[in-house]
């Protein structure tokens, strides 16, 4: 069985390997070169909408996934009219823009920020009056890790942070004076089995996800699975699906989903029965869906930009270390690593260890 992966970044190279034990062959889509799933498979070097590469991965696999959503929906479209592609070309296109997935949150009656289209300046400063301030103005396609987006703090700071998006349709978005910010990931199989994992509370700097802790019978949990069966149910979702939340006042808000596996569920990989990654190839091969109990306690770091010595890292209690094979840059999930331990002050122990090892390196 092969799998075709669009994408073949360090959540595909996370999906090969999970999928060897299974016994599947991969074959990825990727303009890079240097891709750091590249060595896992076979892969087709060009852009994603280059027609002769998606005939031969349409050929060549058995069902395409894809591991982050700005891959242009017609292509999902084009693959899926020629052979299986889960998540499906609907997710991917709800998820893949800000307005169009607000707007479906709230059809289905999960709560966001208050929002408003914006193509103009002139269309910002009205959208401003209703939305007030602080908020957040955002690109409504192509974000990732904090980019394309601006803080809004005053009408002084609205001409530069529409300069910076230089035109490109934007959304803005009331700012969320939230007490925390969680994730819940969903897997459902072809034949609609359907578990969830344990919520992941979170941290971010710079728009870029720092830390991420699973957090074993949390009061949010049956909200989050709740909005999150929502989304599943009406997208008709196969393969894993993350949504990011904010706690405010004991509720949550929808910040976004996604339609793939997730950074914030990292953890799985030594902290759960059965990873996301398998998971997910379980799902879209409509496998038996593996158990999601968390196995003690368990957090994941991320390194950005830079990288500790391995041996440093390894030195930490109860540490699991991944690297990409990416080269160190500003701003660039390079690996991370993970706590997997029996007890929760071992882990908090051994989490700050890695905390304050990942800030030495982080160049963001």
């Amino acid at each position: 069985m092969k799998i075709g992966v669009l994408g073949a970044g360090q959540l595909a190279r996370m999906i090969a390997l999970a999928g060897y034990p299974l016994g599947l062959d991969f074959i990825f889509l990727d303009p890079s070169e240097d891709a750091c799933a590249g060595k896992l498979g076979d892969q087709l070097l060009g852009d994603y909408d280059h027609p002769r590469l998606l005939a031969s991965l349409a050929e060549q696999a058995d069902v395409v996934t894809y591991e982050f959503e700005n891959v242009p929906a017609d292509v999902a479209e084009y693959l899926a009219a020629r052979t299986q592609v889960h998540p499906s070309p609907k997710a991917l296109a709800v998820a893949q823009d800000r307005l169009i997935e607000k707007n479906f949150f709230n059809e289905i009656g999960i709560p966001t920020p208050t929002y408003a289209p914006v193509d103009s300046f002139q269309g910002l400063q009205t959208a401003m009056q209703s939305i007030g301030y602080p908020a957040i103005l955002k690109s409504r396609t192509q974000g990732y890790d904090g980019k394309g987006q601006s803080l809004l703090k005053s009408v002084a700071d609205l001409a530069a942070a529409w300069k910076l998006l230089d035109g490109v349709p934007a959304i803005v978005e009331g700012f969320v004076p939230f007490s925390r910010e969680v994730s819940i990931i969903g897997v459902r199989s072809e034949s609609g089995e359907l578990v969830f994992y344990p919520l992941s509370e979170n941290q971010h700097r710079g728009g870029i996800l720092r830390v991420s802790r699973c957090l074993s019978s949390d009061p949010m949990q049956a909200q989050a699975e709740d909005y999150a069966r929502r989304l599943i149910t009406e997208l008709d979702y196969v393969g894993v699906l993350a949504l990011e939340l904010f706690e405010v006042d004991g509720k949550l808000i929808a910040n976004e989903l996604a339609p793939r596996v997730h950074n914030s569920g990292h953890w799985t990989i030594e902290g759960a029965e059965t990873s996301q990654f398998e998971n997910h190839l379980r799902a879209i091969l409509n496998l038996p869906l593996g158990a999601t109990d968390p196995v003690g306690c368990a957090a994941m770091v991320n390194f950005i930009g830079g990288l500790p010595k391995s041996e440093d890292i390894l030195s930490i209690a109860n540490a699991h270390l991944h690297l990409y094979a990416k080269e160190p840059r500003k701003g660039r999930k390079v690996a991370h690593a993970t706590i997997r331990t029996d007890s929760p002050e071992q882990m908090e122990s051994s989490l700050a260890q890695l905390i304050s090892l990942a800030d030495q390196v982080d160049d963001s």
